[in-house]
């Protein structure tokens, strides 16, 4: 799917063509061969895939003040506290939205979050352009989204190859099974199963369930969106994710950390809990 294939007029759509514009102005602020400059002072890169294939309950746990769905998530958000509260709690990576306008995000909450913890940080936002990914960079994140709806089979390449490039393997966002092929096609190797239909913005966590059969098992398969409990993890791992992402719901919680490692504790126990190691990975 191209961009100019996107269905026109939903959520996905807008904020993509919103996107655009901004990185055509921030283009004309800071050239690419500037940014290049920046990139190259940053602090090495994290292994963000390493941290996803821990033997245990790995969570990237999102920073995320604000959605498109849910509107204000969190007033009170202060990026370096929440992920030390997060890296505390037993988080395996720290996902950032810098998305402005419908997140309320900013790479300035990067940049604070990833130097407050030792633990990778991705960078959660609508690339289109390369120049997108040497601000990721500059900024000191770790690893970046790619989202496959959002972009033709070219663009996907490159910007992987980019990503690999930086020592900065990308998270591929997928929702349907054809867009799993086209991101296994172009060489994902980090697959990120997204419960939410970026195009209607419903949730449903049978979607993770539906497309892990077709995960090879050389790639780190993570689910994305909607996840609640600890049900909710033991019963995916067991199916053969690596990683869960989570952000909405523990935004909303009084302590955000603390809600992470009662979750964490929670999965990594119960009667479910042997059987999901030893089918782990095993499909």
């Amino acid at each position: 799917m191209s961009i100019a294939e996107t269905k026109p007029g939903t959520v996905l759509s807008r904020i993509i063509e919103s996107r655009r514009a901004e990185v055509s102005r921030r283009k004309r602020i800071m050239p690419e061969p500037v940014l290049r400059i920046a990139a190259g002072k940053a602090d090495a890169p994290r292994n963000f895939a390493g941290a996803l294939t821990r033997g245990q309950i790995n969570v990237i746990a999102e920073l995320k003040k604000a959605s498109p769905s849910a509107g204000l998530l969190r007033g009170d958000f202060q990026p370096a506290p929440l992920a030390r509260s997060f890296e505390q709690a037993g988080a395996a990576a720290i996902s950032v939205l810098t998305e402005e306008e419908n997140f309320q995000g900013a790479l300035a909450h990067l940049r604070d979050a990833r130097a407050a913890v030792a633990l990778p940080v991705l960078r959660k936002d609508f690339i289109v352009d390369s120049w997108q990914v040497w601000e990721a960079r500059a900024a000191h994140a770790d690893s970046f989204l790619l989202i496959a709806a959002a972009l033709d089979d070219t663009a996907l390449t490159e910007l992987l190859a980019l990503g690999r490039e930086l020592h900065m393997e990308p998270l591929v966002e997928v929702h349907t099974a054809e867009e799993l092929q086209r991101a296994l096609a172009a060489g994902s190797r980090i697959i990120g199963v997204n419960n939410r239909n970026l195009h209607t913005l419903d949730v449903s966590v049978e979607t993770s369930m539906e497309l892990i059969e077709t995960v090879p098992d050389h790639c780190i398969a993570v689910s994305e969106s909607g996840l609640r409990s600890a049900d909710d993890l033991r019963r995916l791992r067991a199916a053969g994710f690596d990683a869960f992402l989570i952000g909405e719901s523990l935004m909303r919680e009084a302590d955000p950390g603390a809600a992470l490692g009662r979750l964490v504790a929670a999965a990594s126990t119960g009667k479910d809990a042997s059987s999901a190691e030893s089918s782990h990975r095993s499909r």
